[in-house]
């Protein structure tokens, strides 16, 4: 190659050089000025459990109101300080409901401005089923196409790994949060393990939002108690609603266990029947055990 040729190649080869250089100067200008995202993903069940037993002594929903509105906006206020030059992409609350309906509640949640509510499922027991694999498609999702570079995770289920994982397979940071364990742990340590950093909520910043339900008292406890007959009509009438609002798939699951009703769902029938009746039966053995006996016998027949 004669000397002219060599140099003229050289020339466009630094040419060439010159304009790539200019490009990725151009694109790493772009990224700068494009704002980091991070979304909050709240675990309802674990909020209420962990909230409500470190303000009130119980895990049991129906002690206490759970102002979530306000409890949502410290959590943004919270990640705002944190993520100071991230902007927030929306706050997801996951939460269980019969037959993933809306309750009023969950509805008022899902009015809020930046939060998508979640459901998954609740079983006869109380329990809530596709929660956690409903946390871990939006996290790994959104660290797939890039949507967040980093994620509040406010939960204490082993079964939540695998979200973090996932969305750290993708470049996400993932941040634990929880609140404080009034007794014993209340995150799992292989979930501790896995996470990028952790934060815990405390009783003072928890109890602005908690508040125990005063107890019911109904104008008729002077009255002669109902008779066992009445009470057990209204343990029919309950399974019967139960049987129309729960579904009949989710009515069969307790059937394995007669003559015995799980804890959660037995409360939930002397709530409802004390409502019913306008008294409680607190303290009546004879009257639970036939608002029970009107409850099985209603149910077995459908089945």
């Amino acid at each position: 190659m004669k000397d002219s040729e060599m140099v003229a190649a050289l020339g466009e080869l630094g040419t060439r050089v010159e304009r790539t250089n200019d490009l990725l100067r151009r694109m790493l200008a772009e990224v700068a000025k494009t704002p980091s995202t991070h979304a909050i993903f709240v675990d309802a069940g674990y909020v209420y459990a962990a909230a409500g037993l470190l303000v009130t002594g119980t895990e049991d929903r129906r002690s206490f109101d759970l102002d979530a509105e306000g409890l949502i906006e410290a959590f943004i206020d919270k990640a705002r300080t944190i993520f100071a030059d991230s902007r927030l992409l929306r706050v997801y609350w996951y939460d269980g409901a019969r037959r993933r309906i809306h309750t009023p509640e969950q509805q008022a949640i899902a009015e809020l401005p930046d939060v998508k509510v979640r459901l998954g499922n609740l079983n006869a027991n109380n329990q809530q089923k596709g929660v956690d694999s409903l946390i871990r498609g939006d996290l790994e999702s959104l660290a797939r196409h890039r949507a967040i570079s980093d994620a509040a995770l406010i939960g204490g289920d082993e079964d939540l790994v695998s979200a973090v994982e996932a969305a750290q397979g993708y470049g996400a940071r993932v941040h634990l949060w929880g609140i404080e364990a009034a007794d014993g742990p209340n995150q799992a340590d292989p979930l501790l393990w896995e996470v990028d950093s952790q934060r815990t909520f405390d009783l003072d910043f928890c109890r602005p939002y908690i508040t125990r339900r005063a107890v019911t008292t109904y104008e008729n406890e002077g009255a002669p108690p109902p008779s066992r007959d009445e009470v057990r009509f209204v343990g029919a009438r309950i399974a019967a609603t139960w049987l129309a609002e729960r579904g009949r798939e989710t009515m069969a699951e307790l059937l394995p266990g007669h003559p015995y009703l799980p804890g959660p769902v037995d409360q939930d029938l002397l709530i409802e029947a004390e409502r019913v009746l306008q008294r409680s039966l607190r303290g009546h053995a004879v009257l639970r055990r036939a608002l029970r006996d009107g409850f099985w016998q209603h149910l077995q027949a459908q089945y």
